[in-house]
């Protein structure tokens, strides 16, 4: 059985809840899902797509201090709460995920603290 060990990332925003930002087992990294706040926890203003960068960007956080990157992700599942969004979440979407890992993308009534994006992965270490 392998270790799993827990990873949380300084430039992440904290946890909202008893939860560890990523978990690392088995050579794959099993990453929470990540809302559009900054380092300190304070919701970003904005657009669909600048909420989507803002949770692209503490993926990558969380995944660096993991030991791996954004482009090693091999699954992404997207939360959004409103399907009007997909477009424009899409859009910046794929500037970080240029090599199409597998995705889901899903509507649903509410995610915490009212966010519209919620964005999760697994990646490779």
């Amino acid at each position: 059985m392998s270790e799993m060990i827990h990873v949380f990332a300084k430039d992440a925003p904290p946890a909202a809840g008893p939860y560890s930002h990523a978990i690392k087992a088995n050579g794959q990294v099993f990453c929470s899902g990540q809302i559009p706040a900054d380092q300190s926890g304070n919701l970003i203003e904005g657009s669909i797509a600048q909420k989507t960068e803002q949770c692209c960007k503490n993926l990558a956080a969380v995944l660096a201090a993991a030991g791996t990157s954004i482009d090693r992700v091999v699954k992404v599942n997207v939360f959004i709460t409103d399907m009007a969004n997909f477009a424009e979440m899409n859009g910046t979407y794929e500037k970080f995920f240029a090599h199409k890992p597998a995705r889901s993308c899903v509507a649903v009534h509410q995610l915490p603290k009212g966010v519209p994006v919620e964005i999760e992965c697994i990646a490779l270490l």
